[in-house]
């Protein structure tokens, strides 16, 4: 049951990545340029990118330095999350370009870095919303492996879309939040009736389980 729970989690991130390195490739063979597939803010031609922006990047070293976390992140989200993982993804996706269009400067907006922010802060904020050691615990691996993505929501690198990183860490926060009592939750504790103990206490120990 494990390994098939885990093969099927990587359907998003193996398509995903493969999509978006088939694309770069296509761009170089041809020499042409995809920019204009991305996000341009409060312009109707960078609507299409809230859709398309995340498949497209600046050249193979923006590609490869979003290939890697959001892999690892999709698959997390669709191996731990697995009855939530569409929606948070479709959510996430939505809500951080659509912000972004909004509310980022002008400019074209292109790459995946916003869903990279978007899913380590969901999986960051969803294991202590839920304050369930196990999900505590990918919380922390996320924080120790993308804690530096912490620096790239403020406006340091001129050529970097810090408002992208910024809307996807508030989006996977605000799902994290809103889906907390949905997906894997902490386990009741049942207690075994003992004699010995006054029903009154018995009643107040079961009733503060959480």
């Amino acid at each position: 049951m494990q390994e098939i729970r885990s093969k099927q989690s990587l359907i998003f991130p193996v398509a995903f990545v493969c999509i978006i390195w088939f694309l770069k490739f296509f761009e170089w063979g041809l020499n042409i340029d995809f920019y204009r597939l991305g996000i341009f803010p409060l312009h109707t031609k960078g609507l299409l990118g809230i859709i398309t922006s995340p498949f497209i990047h600046s050249d193979f070293e923006h590609l490869m330095a979003n290939s890697i976390p959001i892999f690892a992140l999709s698959w997390g989200i669709f191996y731990f999350y697995r009855k939530l993982a569409i929606r948070i993804v479709l959510y996430c996706w939505l809500t951080t370009n659509i912000l972004l269009w909004l509310g980022g400067r002008e400019a074209w907006h292109i790459g995946a870095s916003g869903l990279v922010y978007a899913f380590a802060s969901f999986l960051f904020f969803s294991g202590l919303f839920r304050n369930y050691y196990k999900l505590i615990a990918i919380s922390f691996v996320v924080a120790f492996l993308y804690g530096g993505l912490f620096w790239g929501i403020f406006p340091v690198l001129k050529d970097v879309s810090w408002e992208g990183h910024l809307f996807g860490a508030c989006s996977g926060l605000i799902y994290a939040f809103a889906c907390r009592k949905e997906g894997p939750q902490k386990p009741k504790v049942v207690w075994d009736k003992d004699d010995t103990i006054p029903e009154e206490i018995w009643n107040q120990k079961n009733n503060s389980n959480p």
